[in-house]
């Protein structure tokens, strides 16, 4: 679960590591009352659970009470990857002399955790590591081993802080992993760490990720209006209403609609048509023995996504049954309709019902089947796979197919 930037760096500042002392703006008239009372530019920082919010325009500076005023009704109009602005952190500009970077996390294939740390600061540390690797240090520590004064000062030496920041970089490494410990956090980073021209240390951000199945244990969290949260970040629109729905859903960056049986079935459709080219719009999961209404739903949220240039259903029938799996396309079509083409196989439990289900609805309504192209057992999914991601690299729009059961 990821944390806003405010909400970092109020556990930041809990333990002792230096931050700009700013405000959360909901409104216009509260960034304009913060630059008001502060003697200089101020820096508005849109709040969204989400990288990339620099590029996306997401970050300003004004001179002026004027200007926050100009720039907060800008920002409080963006949506970044999907995410409405609805927050501003508001905090006096800072006179960086130089930019570092520090993070703790956990190395999940050698089971300890690890102190990452660069003097190349405020870039993505992913791509400090592909384009000057010699500029990452790292420290590894067993899950409960502490870290000694010595090490955080030979650590800080190395990642290249200079000698009069030294003891400030050691006590910041020293309270950045008692945070991590104090509140099961799976990731921690501040990026940028910053020297200031009085040659001070600052944490000009924060990103944090906490582990929400252990929320539990630390109640003082929602005091500070830290509650849980979808996954690492915001809901989207599709999400949120498929949350209502009670239906395993994520948005992905994709054009093809995944319409799977269970998750299993619907990671391996994701890995076919990442295989043959394409690329999902969505993850998805029916859950065990879903019904013919679950089964609707699932389908509004594909084709009322914009997104989504064609629907791969892909169902095999265990717990589930494929009769089921029909009544609820048919639901579904009668109720809705469908806008776009969706290619679909059923295998499995009741697979020839399912079948004659489809064959039966498609003689008596064959309008609302006219984007429909079903299989059965007979067809390699491989083979249904390609023909969705294909559909999805033709932009003429919907094709109409006609019903094809094998």
């Amino acid at each position: 679960m990821r944390l806003y930037e405010f909400e970092g760096k109020m556990l930041f500042k809990k333990f002792g590591i230096p931050v700009p002392e700013g405000m959360v703006a909901d409104s216009p008239e509260a960034a304009v009352s913060f630059a008001s009372d502060n003697n200089g530019p101020v820096v508005l920082k849109s709040q969204v659970l989400t990288g990339g919010r620099g590029k996306a325009g997401g970050i300003k500076i004004a001179d002026s009470p004027d200007a926050a005023r100009s720039l907060a009704e800008e920002l409080f109009k963006l949506t970044i990857k999907s995410f409405p602005v609805e927050k501003l952190l508001v905090e006096p500009k800072l006179d960086i002399v130089k930019e570092y970077y520090l993070g703790i996390t956990i190395d999940r294939a050698n089971y300890n955790l690890v102190v990452i740390g660069s003097s190349e600061g405020g870039v993505d540390i992913e791509e400090t590591a592909e384009t000057n690797p010699d500029a990452i240090i790292k420290l590894a520590l067993d899950v409960d081993e502490p870290l000694y004064g010595f090490d955080a000062l030979k650590l800080a030496k190395l990642i290249g802080f200079e000698p009069a920041q030294i003891k400030s970089a050691q006590g910041i490494i020293g309270s950045l992993l008692k945070l991590f410990r104090a509140y099961d956090i799976k990731m921690v980073e501040i990026n940028p760490l910053v020297e200031l021209a009085d040659g001070s240390l600052m944490a000009a951000d924060s990103r944090i990720s906490l582990d929400d199945d252990a929320l539990y244990r630390h109640p003082d969290l929602k005091d500070m209006g830290i509650e849980k949260r979808h996954e690492e970040g915001e809901m989207t629109p599709r999400e949120r209403q498929a949350h209502e729905w009670g239906i395993p859903y994520l948005d992905l960056d994709g054009n093809i609609g995944m319409f799977p049986g269970g998750a299993g079935f619907g990671i391996m459709g994701n890995d076919f048509i990442n295989y043959f080219g394409g690329r999902p719009a969505n993850f998805m999961d029916s859950g065990g023995g879903p019904s013919p209404e679950r089964i609707a739903q699932m389908l509004v949220l594909l084709d009322e996504n914009p997104n989504v240039k064609v629907i791969f259903g892909a169902r095999f029938g265990g717990i589930s049954r494929c009769d089921d799996y029909a009544k609820g396309v048919v639901k579904f079509l009668k109720e809705h309709g469908l806008s776009k083409p969706m290619v679909m196989r059923m295998t499995g439990n009741m697979w020839q019902e399912g079948v004659r289900i489809f064959d039966e609805e498609r003689k008596a309504n064959p309008e609302l089947f006219k984007h429909i192209e079903a299989h059965g057992i007979e067809t390699p999914i491989e083979e249904v796979a390609r023909k969705a991601v294909n559909l999805a690299k033709d932009d003429g729009g919907p094709a109409h197919m006609d019903l094809e059961v094998m």
